[in-house]
């Protein structure tokens, strides 16, 4: 375990589970803000605020089997050590990852990930693709993250999307955009990447939106892998981000997005949140936004 704590009501144990939580501490290629390493247990102490009921699904969290399985083994720092180890790289953390998550998907379990920085989304979608050949994928985010490489790592955090289309699959669907270089933006056209800008969202609604990606992803998608890059959010709503962006989406935009997406999802993980740069509002919105994901697959079965 990461911390002195495990998410609220997580009290199966794991072969009764039908969900497993675990927490990837990493944010070693961060670039504006780091911090995102403390996320995993800021979101999971803010999970007890929270009352188990869901009246929207009439459902309870305390009924439904998930588990906390702790952090994957990545060295955790002071927090007032801006810098991970020389020796301890991006690609040791995803392995971390991916050694958590297969056994997971393979047991015919949901994995959920706490993250971290976004490039630990890499190990995950490509677990979930080696189980399910049909998968499809939608990311929440701010930034294309569609760059070759940054600072000179191809595993960036701002490479994720890029690594997910040439490696993995380009059935990918990205909500919420509204930053990018021009060369992303153009990549994005050029190669036919679906993408719905904050704005469009904005202008259109979710309700248009959830219309449009009926219609896009495919008839024989069954199967979908869902990131939520916190900083999908405008700021105002999110302020601990590891790179907040103005004019994005707000929590109840987001919040009807999973709800509509969790239940064709058979992983999904939540990451960016730099808990040091606010009160603790992002965590408990995070933490929220778990347990309506939970609800809201569990009430699909």
């Amino acid at each position: 375990m990461g911390g002195e704590f495990f998410f609220a009501d997580a009290d199966s144990n794991y072969s009764d589970a039908d969900f497993v939580i675990f927490g990837a501490p990493f944010d070693g290629t961060s670039s504006f803000r780091k911090g995102s390493r403390l996320a995993p247990d800021a979101i999971r102490e803010a999970s007890y605020n929270f009352e188990t009921y869901n009246p929207y699904f009439d459902i309870d969290l305390a009924d439904i089997p998930f588990h906390d399985a702790g952090d994957v083994d990545i060295p955790f720092h002071d927090p007032e050590d801006v810098d991970i180890p020389d020796n301890y790289t991006v690609e040791q953390a995803q392995a971390a990852v991916a050694d958590m998550v297969t056994p997971i998907l393979r047991d015919g379990k949901i994995p959920i990930m706490l993250g971290g920085e976004h490039s630990l989304t890499v190990p995950c979608v490509r677990g979930s693709m080696n189980r399910f050949n049909d998968l499809g994928v939608v990311v929440l985010d701010a930034h294309f993250d569609l760059r070759q490489e940054y600072g000179g790592q191809v595993n960036s955090h701002a490479c994720v999307s890029r690594r997910i289309i040439e490696e993995i699959t380009d059935n990918y669907t990205s909500i919420g955009i509204r930053s990018g270089t021009r060369d992303e933006y153009s990549l994005a056209r050029s190669r036919g990447i679906t993408y719905y800008p904050a704005d469009f969202v904005e202008d259109k609604g979710i309700p248009h939106v959830l219309a449009e990606l009926s219609r896009h992803l495919d008839l024989d998608t069954s199967h979908l892998y869902l990131s939520l890059d916190m900083d999908v959010l405008d700021p105002a709503y999110a302020p601990a981000l590891g790179t907040p962006e103005p004019f994005g989406l707000t929590d109840r935009q987001v919040l009807s997005l999973i709800r509509w997406l969790a239940p064709r999802s058979v992983g999904f993980d939540l990451v960016e949140i730099a808990p040091g740069f606010d009160n603790g509002n992002t965590a408990l919105l995070g933490a929220k936004f778990v347990r309506e994901f939970i609800a809201s697959a569990q009430a699909s079965r």
